[in-house]
């Protein structure tokens, strides 16, 4: 069923537009509620946007930055089957980068894809750069140079995991990314993995690693692509692709408070589209969107 899905997704990409907000279900962009404060909804199979908040702000993005990562692992068109050695990083990452990954151990260019992607394994984002033709430095630069191939005018990339504040974009650009992401079914594969094990060599052992999205276990959802993010300075976020009320949905969602905020919101969109009400947003959650929004009222692409 996923694979017809994405079928569907990618025939409907190409006629992609950016509409007004509109209502759906009898309902009104008034009656969704959402704790996040930078968001775009998208039905890919008409092409609008349904609602959009403060689409236009560039912010930190966190982990979302592994969606740009992967396309350009692919784009280089590199053996999936190679095994590369773990490396660690040369200098002290901006934020945590806690792994389980063994220095000097190998897995391959696959398996390290498929854990960034679907667990936020941020060391297998360096060795992946790292082991780029050219190195990190022509890294970065082919994921900048993809965004302004996609049209990702307010994009900036300065590391593969998103552990940088720099790495910003806005809710607009990032429904461009997701769009170009859908196209490659390795990232449609790996980002909507539940859960998956890991087998390293040099020397031998075993991880097994589970999707930050929740919502990709279980029947109830219908996930194509999935990334979630978080770091103090972007907040929780969360783009995925599923199907809602029949039809495949683009969920944008940036900055909110609570690890399970960004999926309380993809209920609230879900119960929105299904009923036309999304629901309230919890007190905590809703006062952090009414602290960080009044920041934003009447600010341009940039903060």
């Amino acid at each position: 069923m996923k694979h017809v899905l994405a079928a569907s997704f990618l025939l409907a990409i190409t006629s992609f537009s950016h509409a007004q907000v509109s209502p759906v279900s009898g309902g009104d962009a008034g009656a969704l509620e959402l704790a996040s404060v930078h968001a775009v909804i998208a039905d890919l199979d008409t092409g609008a946007t349904l609602f959009e908040k403060h689409p236009d702000v560039a912010v930190p993005i966190a982990s979302i930055t592994k969606l740009m990562t992967a396309m350009v692992i692919l784009d280089a068109e590199q053996p999936l089957t190679e095994w590369l050695t773990i490396v660690d990083h040369d200098t002290p990452p901006e934020n945590n980068a806690y792994s389980r990954l063994r220095i000097g151990s190998q897995a391959t260019r696959g398996d390290l894809l498929r854990i960034a992607l679907m667990s936020s394994e941020n060391l297998a984002c360096h060795v992946l750069a790292t082991h780029y033709p050219g190195g990190k430095q022509a890294f970065i630069a082919a994921m900048n140079d993809k965004a302004r191939e996609l049209g990702m005018t307010q994009t900036r990339f300065v590391d593969s995991s998103g552990l940088s504040p720099l790495n910003r974009s806005t809710a607009s650009d990032l429904a461009r990314m997701a769009r170009a992401a859908l196209e490659y079914q390795p990232i449609r594969d790996y980002s909507s993995t539940a859960e998956y094990t890991v087998s390293f060599r040099s020397p031998s052992y075993a991880l097994n690693y589970g999707n930050t999205n929740a919502l990709t276990r279980g029947d109830r959802w219908n996930v194509v692509l999935s990334k979630t993010g978080y770091l103090d300075e972007a907040g929780r976020c969360l783009v995925m692709v599923a199907t809602v009320g029949g039809r495949p949905v683009t969920m944008i969602l940036l900055d909110s408070f609570g690890t399970r905020s960004p999926l309380g919101d993809a209920g609230r969109i879900r119960r929105w589209i299904e009923t036309g009400s999304s629901g309230p947003v919890a007190g905590a959650a809703r006062d952090y969107e009414q602290r960080r929004a009044a920041a934003y009222r009447g600010v341009g692409s940039e903060i």
